[in-house]
């Protein structure tokens, strides 16, 4: 073992001890450290500004320590002002912030964990020294990282092992806390590397590499582990997660001992930290049902961590073990059922699976990685697969399944027991090797370079996954032996640090025992227990020593082998041992046995017993006890004593049970007595406490009476009693409800045994003794308390899990619960431990799952061993004066001599086979049964005497007379019987055909599985017609169904879609047109309003004029449309021409579609191996078209096929007939031939037979009595021996079949033939019957006839011969020729066999090309599609430019159209000509055109304002031009009103005409940016799509050159190579071609066409070269003519006008339409005016009349008011009179005649003023045009009433 600053001696062993003391100040020191500040707006912590060490104390104390290296000048001291948070801080504080220097280490001694020893003890503290570890925690994440290509590193229990992979040997690095190491991780630049460790507040370590010294100290970033640590991808920031309870992020500045950023990464388990190798201020954590995005982002209140987690959405939740950052920001993820998840923006974009939704892996995806632009995934499933980069980028979803199917690249399956759990790369040049966890115990190394050369996977270490249950040692050398549930077992040599050899099992193995060398001399044998109950006993031998064979493996140092195995538990065994002498062998299991087996006799069982409870450990006693006892402890409280087992001589088949029931067996039931102990120490305690005060007031008493004598000693006793308090209770006795398990145990003395507990009775080792045996007591009831007990230091939580002793019994090895080892150092014959106080205790094993369970020392206590349940085996020195040898080790026991021929026993790999017990028991059984059986024989046999006792009855019954019969129900004792028997009968077989049912649809199923396998997809299977003379035979094909491919064709993907565009021009390419010319020239018949209203009244003179004004017009109108008309037409003729000429480097269409002909289907017969060749569109062939010609192919192979099987049915049917034919003439000759004598016959032919295998069908032919002869047969066979059954097996079944169904379904040859032979033939002859009497001499004639007779016959006899001759010499004829066709056909189908092979290569080819192809194409048509509907929106764009310049010019037309006929109004001496057009011309900013009008909510007001404004804003305009100022708004006087308004009107027409060209010409500048834009954008497409073409080309080349590849048959004969050297075939054919006989000539005819056709062009040429000039001549006349007459135009213009004019205009012109329809509006105002006026002169003659009558009136009144004045007048004469007369009391007038009199003044002169008004409103009547306005009344009429009259 090696350590850095390892350099320990004698000397320094104090000093360690000081130094352990002191590292323990210090992480007291490091915990009580004041926490960090929180932020809990977004639960983030920001320490960037704390200093990595705030104690002064801790300082110095880390200086002191440090290395030599370290100077005072290696801090940098800057002082920075702080304010104080303490409360009683008044001003700010200077306090000092110490950067640490790069050069600055720590100390690794005082970092390390060192054993703790008890003080003031000798033990040293290197009393173990760690040699070696052979084992590796291989589930835990990312416990494999590489330092270089050399050194890789992983965790194991309290140490970080250094491996060197070519060496082996192992460098060791102690945990600082002493409570184990979390997690490692590495620097990207391999410089440093991080051990993130566990416990309270633990710290991580950055070692520096390769020196090995800590450099930096990471403090406080979680409560008690660590689960993930990475680096940033530049090394500066590392990130930290914990583990449960907290789960702490830390974003640390490591190499300033600085935390950054902090916050909680979840609420549940966190599995994984990385920082985005793209952007370090992006991370991801993933974990338990999780996964997290984080973003460092700068807020208002400073540097945050925001996170965002990942929501599944329809995705169901999944831990996520592995993942990666894309470039871009999206992450690839694993999940639980191992496709893959693509996140962007939180979210699940697509989900990743394989074609056909299978999963990408089966299993979990642990890892994803990006190399070299490949992904790579490494499953549970033991598979790494490498995905494209791109394909996953860009992948995104195409249905609502949310599922993308991709396929690997390549995939590498390391094996099938394979688990990988992480990978990492080694740093190899020019190779591509990993190191690879296995969670299952491995380290492989893997090489993903996918080459020709690829190495295959390569197991570089192999360990026992998960807990190791058992370790055992050799007694004689140094082997050891370990067994875990992964089903192996493992042999090493620990002295030599290597593993020797393993073996597997079908179930793990849960208990070993090395076999004691008084049963095997040499050591050699191991026995291991299982989790089935198998017990196996294995050997272990040097394999070097046997027969080496030939082909024989790698001969490996040592190897197992199989000796014994039986089974004699039901359940996993527990415990194995040997008796002290090797006799007896002891077995436990946690079925509640222990098994006894004797050891001489081949382990033969002698018996077991019944346990209370399961078993945990058995011990038998020690040589030093007076008899042999066996030690059993059982968990749950029960330990046993069981004497030695007495081995009885029986006969096993006697035997009924192995349980041993009269064995004298004693027990001890163990009850808690820690509560009584912690009572006793209490008192204890207090008696101590009260005896200390004793003194002390003996003291205080003695000095009080020295000083005040009696009096002062009265006082203090006063004083004392009230002193005096009650005390507390003592703790309560407490019995846990459930007993504490016993963990282990071992004997003391004979009878007495200390045990160790768990759970509440930890902490102490309890001596206990076993009660006397009794046999009436109950083991259930029974309650017993241990007699002594010894305290156990910090182990109340913390127990005793094994003990184990040393040789000599010096030291006690205890294995602790949480994987630490305690040593204790006992005196000897010390069986009570009184000496069990000083021990030396050190962490190991894991501290939260690395419980010890088994330790144990070699057999010359040199080393301990220690195996836990975190996978790890450690190997320890024990401290020993004498050293020891360096090259060490173990001696492999040699092979036994013969070992190799001895047969192996039979393993019991069934877990549900019976042990020991229960096969005894079932053999019992079955015993029992077969006496039952043999009882129910006999019973049957009287039965079948007494039924034929009773049909021997029912036979005499039937020979009796009728009337002394017995009737049949006279023999039924009871009806019911029968009825019963009956019904019995019938539930039996029911029964029989339930329990069938499952068989019979099983074997239902199975035959029809194999019809539908091999008989369905036959069309017709293969028939053999055999020839009748010769052996001569043809057989049909056996033809299966046509194949997919015939009737296959799936869509092409590079056949192109119709574009937007062009379905645009297929639906309609016109329908713009049409629009347009449904909107062109609309003829409106105008029908005047006036014969609309007065259609039947008689017509005035002045609706006469208007009717002749507007025809007068109409016709003018129409005069000058029609001109105009002619004129546009001409126009378009025009347009049309200049339009169909061509331009100077005009091409004709069909030259150029010629031209592209020629180029595509010239002939072109370059080489497709050429570099340059380039793939015309034609004749690119996909996957789809393959398909399609192999379809083709197989369709004409199977059309032939299916022909030729036709012909030789018919062959066949035409044998049948020849046959039945044969027969009907043998059975002719037969009957001519016994008419004949003997020696005139002819021999018969022999009637041809009908092979089986012509009939084929025939084989599934069967019948009831087929099938009973073929059960038959079987039973035959099953009978036979195995020589006779392959005999017998020679015959096939379809023979049988044929042969056994012809009795009864006939034979072809003679169902027919029979009826055929019966019916009388043309050539049958009469036999004559001999009659019964004397014959008699025949007569001369008798006798001419009968030679006539005869020799009829024998011709006969000779044509029926000759006939059978001709019909089989025709059969056979007929069959040599279609078997010469057959034959010319089966060269064909060869041929074709070949062509389909080489066909089904390209396709499977094609079809790797084709999703990439697919893609291209993709790509392409998108392109072409784009570029197709941006030309097509140019076009469109340039159509409607076009459009509205068309527009333009209308509108422009129309303003001087507007110009001229304004002119022509006025005339040529109009002297207001100038003003007229001043106002025509005029510009008046006008309001704009409301979109919405008649706004009924709108306010008058606003209306008013806005009318203002206009008005304003036009006078300012008027007011700001240069141009003199008019008024437009009044006419001139002498000027005409109608020009004047006309004038105004036609301005509106040309304002509404000018704003219509603005808009246009707005129109056609957005359009010509539009246009700009899309010619940019064409530009574009255009290259990309050229790009897009470019690479789909180089595509189909590589595709191309890859089918060049392959090979194709083309068979040739000698005839058609014409590639010959010296008249011989050349070796090498690699430089020729094959050409078609057809192609060949194709060229040769191409040459004689290309002749023609040249000669052809040339003639072609001269006649249109001379057609050419004589057109330029004509065209030089043209122009001639065409300047003159445009001369003679221009004369004419002149002689008749005086100046050139416009004739199009002229005649545009002719009529001023406007001015028409003026003059005709005028007319039409005038009657209308005339009309209005005569019904105003009405209206005035009406208020004429009113006036007069209220003249009147008011006349009337005025002369009545007279009166009433006069009258009024006398009466105030009359009262002044009155009142003159009785006094002078009044002497003015009173007050009521004053307002009197001033109201009638005021109603005189009221009614003056209405006269007067009344007057001017008649003179206004009498006027024209008057205006009329209300009657003037006064505030006084409207006060007057009737009562001031």
């Amino acid at each position: 073992m090696k350590e850095p600053d390892d350099q320990d001696t004698d000397g320094e062993k104090s000093d360690r001890s000081k130094s352990g003391t002191r590292l323990s100040q210090r992480s007291s020191k490091y915990e009580s450290r004041s926490p960090m500040k929180e932020d809990t707006t977004d639960e983030t912590f920001i320490e960037g500004e704390d200093s990595y060490l705030e104690d002064e104390d801790i300082d110095l104390e880390g200086l002191e320590g440090s290395s030599s290296s370290f100077q005072d000048d290696d801090l940098e001291i800057t002082r920075l002002s702080q304010e104080t948070p303490a409360p009683a801080a008044e001003e700010a504080e200077e306090e000092v912030k110490k950067k640490i220097s790069e050069s600055f280490y720590y100390d690794y001694m005082e970092l390390a964990s060192m054993p703790f020893v008890t003080p003031d003890s000798n033990i040293p503290l290197d009393l173990l020294t760690l040699v070696h570890s052979f084992g590796y925690d291989c589930r835990k994440r990312a416990n494999l990282q590489l330092m270089d290509s050399n050194i890789a590193l992983y965790i194991a229990g309290n140490q970080l092992i250094l491996l060197n992979l070519k060496t082996k040997e192992q460098i060791y690095l102690q945990s600082s806390s002493g409570e184990g190491i979390g997690v490692i991780g590495v620097h990207p630049y391999k410089t440093h590397f991080t051990v993130a460790e566990k416990g309270s507040f633990p710290n991580i370590i950055i070692y520096e590499y390769p020196s090995l010294r800590p450099y930096r100290i990471l403090r406080d970033g979680t409560e008690k582990a660590y689960a993930y640590v990475d680096f940033s991808n530049d090394g500066t920031l590392l990130a930290s997660v914990g583990s449960n309870p907290d789960y702490t992020l830390t974003i640390w500045n490591w190499k300033e001992e600085q935390p950054i950023l902090r916050t909680k990464a979840f609420s549940q388990e966190v599995f994984k930290v990385t920082f985005n190798p793209e952007d370090e201020e992006q991370l991801t954590t993933s974990g338990s049902g999780h996964i997290k995005f984080w973003e460092m982002a700068l807020t208002f209140t400073g540097l945050k961590l925001q996170g965002s987690l990942g929501r599944f959405g329809k995705t169901a939740t999944s831990d996520i073990e592995g993942y990666m950052e894309l470039p871009d920001g999206k992450v690839l993820s694993g999940s639980e059922w191992g496709n893959m998840l693509l996140w962007e923006g939180g979210l699940i974009k697509v989900e990743l699976c394989r074609a056909g939704n299978k999963s990408c892996h089966h299993g979990p995806i642990n890892q994803i990685m990006l190399d070299e632009g490949e992904v790579i995934t490494v499953g549970s499933d033991g598979c790494v697969r490498i995905w494209d980069f791109e394909t996953i980028d860009t992948a995104d979803v195409i249905d609502e399944t949310g599922l993308l199917q991709i396929e690997p690249i390549n995939e590498l399956q390391v094996g099938k027991n394979v688990k990988l759990f992480s990978m990492v790369k080694m740093n190899e040049t020019g190779s591509n090797f990993w190191l690879a966890q296995d969670a299952n115990g491995a380290i492989w190394k893997l090489d993903l370079s996918f080459s020709n050369i690829t190495q295959d996977p390569e197991c570089l270490f192999s360990f026992h996954s998960g807990a190791i249950q058992d370790l055992a040692v050799s007694p004689i050398t140094y082997l050891m032996a370990t067994t875990a549930l992964d089903c192996s077992v493992r042999i090493y040599d620990f002295a030599g640090k290597t593993p020797l050899a393993q073996m597997k099992f079908k179930q793990g193995g849960t208990a070993l025992a090395w076999v004691p060398q008084m049963v095997s001399y040499n050591g050699a044998q191991i026995i291991v227990g299982f989790e089935d109950g198998v017990v196996r006993i294995l050997e272990i031998y040097d394999p070097k020593g046997l027969t080496i064979f030939a082909g024989r493996k790698k001969i490996l140092d040592a190897d197992l082998r199989l000796k014994h195995v039986f089974k004699p538990h039901t359940a996993s065994v527990t415990a194995l041992a040997y008796e002290h002498d090797g006799e007896i062998l002891a077995t436990g299991s946690k079925d509640h046995t222990v098994f006894f087996f004797e050891v001489e006799r081949d382990y033969k069982p002698i018996g077991y017993i019944n346990t209370p409870g399961p078993v945990c450990q058995l011990t038998w006693s020690g040589i030093s006890h007076p008899e042999s006892t066996l030690l059993i402890i059982c968990e749950n409280g029960y330990v046993l004593e069981a004497p030695l087992p007495t081995i009885k001589e029986e006969d096993d088949n006697k035997v009924v049970s192995y349980e041993i029931k009269d064995m004298c067996i004693k027990c001890f039931h163990f009850s808690s007595i820690k509560s009584n102990i912690l009572r006793l120490i209490e008192i204890e305690k207090r008696e101590q406490q009260k005896k200390l005060k004793e003194k002390e007031r003996e003291e205080m008493r003695r000095k009080a009476a020295e000083e005040t004598g009696e009096d002062g000693e009265k006082e203090f006793q006063e004083e004392e009693a009230a002193e005096e308090e009650e005390e507390e209770p003592l703790p309560a006795i407490f019995i846990p409800p459930t007993p504490s398990p016993i963990l282990c145990g071992f004997y003391s003395e004979p009878g007495k045994f200390w045990v160790s507990l768990g759970g509440y009775d930890s902490g102490f080792l309890y001596h206990c003794e076993f009660p006397p045996y009794d046999k009436s007591s109950n083991f259930q009831e029974q309650k017993d308390e241990p007699f002594d007990f010894h305290f156990l230091e910090d182990t109340e939580n913390n127990p005793v899990q094994t003990i184990t002793f040393s040789v000599n019994q010096t030291m006690m090895f205890c294995g602790m619960r949480n994987g630490a080892i305690r040593v204790y150092l006992l005196s000897e014959n010390d069986p009570s431990l009184t000496t069990l106080e000083d021990y030396w205790h050190f962490n190991v094993h894991d501290n939260n799952y690395g419980c010890i369970k088994s330790i144990t020392t070699s057999f010359d206590d040199r080393f301990l061993m220690t195996a836990g349940t975190d996978s790890n085996i450690f190997v320890f020195n024990i401290f020993s004066e004498y050293m020891l040898k360096k090259d060490m080790k173990a001696k492999v026991p040699s092979s036994r001599f013969g070992m190799d021929a001895e047969p192996i026993p039979k393993d019991i790999e069934d877990p549900k086979a019976y042990s020991i017990e229960n096969a005894r028991r079932k053999r019992e059984h079955d015993k029992l049964m077969k006496e039952v059986e043999e009882i129910k024989a006999g019973k049957r046999e009287q039965l079948k005497a007494l039924r034929n006792e009773f049909r021997k009855l029912l036979e005499m019954n039937k020979e009796l007379p009728k009337h002394m019969q017995f009737k049949r129900t006279d023999f039924d004792l009871d009806s019911k019987i029968r009825a019963e028997i009956d019904r019995k009968t019938a539930f039996k077989l029911q029964q029989v055909r339930k329990e069938l049912a499952w068989e019979k649809e099983k074997h239902e199923l199975g035959l029809k599985k194999l019809q539908n396998r091999f008989r369905d997809p036959l069309e017709s299977d293969a028939v053999v017609v055999h020839a009748i003379q010769s052996d001569h035979k043809i057989s049909s094909y056996r033809l299966a169904k046509p194949s997919k491919y015939s009737k296959f064709k799936r869509p092409s993907q590079t056949e192109r879609r119709p574009s937007k565009l062009e379905r645009f021009e297929k639906e309609g390419a016109g329908r713009r047109d049409s629009q347009k010319e449904t909107g062109g020239s609309v003829s409106i018949q105008e029908e005047s309003i006036i014969e609309k209203g007065k259609k039947f009244r008689p017509k005035t003179l002045s609706e006469i004029m208007v009717n002749n004004q507007i025809a007068k017009t109409r016709k003018l109108i129409l005069k000058a449309e029609k001109a105009q008309l002619k004129i546009q037409q001409r126009k378009k003729e025009w347009e049309e021409l200049y339009k169909s000429k061509p331009d100077d480097d005009f091409e004709d269409p069909k030259d150029l579609q010629a031209i592209k002909e020629a180029q595509l289907y010239m002939g072109d017969f370059n080489l497709k191996t050429a570099p340059d060749y380039k793939i015309p569109e034609h004749m690119r062939i996909n996957a789809a078209k393959k398909e399609e010609e192999l379809g083709h192919l197989d369709t004409l192979a199977h059309g032939k096929k299916r022909h030729m099987n036709k012909c030789i049915l018919s062959l066949r049917d035409l044998k049948v007939a020849v046959i039945e034919e044969i027969q009907c003439l043998v059975q002719e000759l037969k009957s001519i031939q016994s008419t004949l004598h003997r020696s005139k016959h002819i021999p018969i032919p022999q009637i041809p037979q009908i092979h089986p295998d012509e009939v084929p069908e025939k084989r599934f032919q069967y019948n009831e009595e087929t099938l009973l002869n073929f059960k038959q047969e079987q039973m035959k066979k099953e009978d036979e021996k195995p020589p006779q059954m392959e005999q017998s097996g020679s015959g096939g079944s379809g023979g049988r079949f044929l042969r056994l169904s012809s009795g009864k379904d006939g034979d072809w040859t003679t169902r027919d033939s029979l009826s055929r032979s019966s019916k009388p033939s043309g050539f049958s002859l009469d036999i004559p019957k001999f009659l019964e009497f004397e014959k008699a001499e025949p007569t001369d004639v008798e006798l001419e006839i009968m030679k006539r007779d005869e020799i009829k016959h024998v011709y006969m006899q000779q044509y029926l011969v000759n006939r059978i001759k001709e019909l089989i010499v025709t059969f056979d004829a007929e069959l040599r020729v279609l078997r010469h066709q057959k034959l010319k056909l089966d060269i064909q189908m060869k041929l074709s066999d070949l062509h389909h092979v080489t066909l089904f290569q390209e396709i499977l080819l094609l079809k790797n090309f084709e999703k990439q192809e697919n893609i291209l194409q993709e790509r392409v048509n998108s392109s072409d599609k784009e570029e197709q509907f941006m030309q097509w929106k140019i076009n469109e764009t340039l159509k409607e430019m076009e459009e509205k310049k068309n527009e333009i010019s209308k509108l422009q037309d129309q303003e001087k159209a507007l110009y001229a006929g304004f002119q022509a109004a006025i005339g040529e001496n109009n002297k207001f000509a100038n003003f007229l057009m001043k106002v025509l011309k005029k510009k008046i900013k006008r309001v704009k055109k409301k979109e919405v009008e008649g706004d009924a909510d709108e306010d008058e007001e606003s209306e008013e304002s806005s009318e203002e404004e206009s008005s304003l804003e036009s006078d300012e305009d008027e007011s700001g031009s240069e141009d003199d100022v008019f008024d437009d708004s009044i006419c001139p006087t002498n000027c005409d009103a109608g020009l004047f308004e006309m004038a105004l009107q036609l301005r509106e027409k040309r304002l509404d005409i000018e704003e219509a060209l603005v808009e246009e010409k707005k129109i056609v500048d957005n359009l010509k940016k539009e246009y700009d834009t899309l010619s940019k954008k064409v530009k574009i497409v255009a290259t990309n799509l050229n790009a897009a073409e470019e690479a789909l080309e180089a595509y189909q080349r590589e595709k191309q050159q890859r089918l060049n590849e392959l090979l194709v048959v083309i068979p040739l004969k000698l005839h058609q190579i014409e590639y010959v050297v010296l008249g011989e075939i050349p070796s090498d054919l690699s430089g020729t071609l094959v050409f078609s006989n057809q192609s060949l000539g194709r060229l040769q005819e191409r040459i004689v066409q290309l002749h023609e056709e040249n000669s052809k062009q040339q003639k072609l040429n001269k006649e249109w070269r001379e057609r050419r000039k004589q057109l330029a001549r004509e065209k030089r006349e043209m122009t001639k003519t065409i300047n003159k007459m445009e001369e003679t135009v221009r004369q004419l213009m002149i002689s008749k006008f005086g100046r050139v004019i416009d004739l199009e205009a002229l005649q545009t012109l002719s009529v001023n339409t406007t001015l028409e329809e003026l003059k005709i509006r005028k007319l039409r105002k005038e009657l209308l005016n005339a009309k209005e006026m005569k019904m105003w002169e009405e209206k005035i003659a009406r208020v004429r009349w009113e006036l007069m009558m209220k003249t009147k009136e008011h006349t009337k009144k005025l002369h009545q008011m007279n009166d009433l004045c006069i009258e009024k007048k006398k009466l105030d004469s009359r009262l002044n009179t009155l009142q003159n007369q009785q006094g002078n009391a009044f002497q003015g007038l009173q007050k009521a005649d004053i307002l009197a009199k001033e109201k009638v003044t005021e109603l005189i002169q009221a009614q003056t003023e209405r006269i007067s008004a009344l007057k001017e409103e008649i003179a206004l009547l009498r006027k024209k045009g008057g205006l009329i306005l209300p009657p003037i009344r006064s505030s006084q009429e409207n006060d007057m009433g009737p009562t001031d009259l």
